[in-house]
């Protein structure tokens, strides 16, 4: 059962992201940024997705570190896109 909801996790998050540089490509908005910010948002629904009900693997409890990092790196992202906005006497 673990390896199953493994599997499901896995190729979800893969689609997910295959699906944002698609899509990103397809609209001509394919940035670093962007990739990150719709592919954490998609690693967040996948892991509420394939979650279990009763017991937590092992695996699975490390993915809070994973999430914490992504959302480190968002804050970073939306702290830089601010001071870009920022006048630059502001600041």
């Amino acid at each position: 059962m673990a390896t199953r909801r493994r599997q499901q996790f896995i190729h979800g998050q893969a689609l997910w992201m295959l699906a944002t540089v698609l899509v990103l490509a397809a609209l001509n908005a394919l940035t670093l940024d962007l990739f990150f910010v719709v592919s954490l948002i998609g690693f967040l629904v996948v892991v509420e997705l394939t979650a279990a009900v009763n017991v937590t693997p092992q695996w699975r409890s490390r993915l809070k570190w994973l999430i914490l990092a992504g959302l480190v790196g968002f804050a970073y992202i939306v702290v830089r896109r601010i001071l870009e906005i920022l006048p630059s006497g502001l600041i």
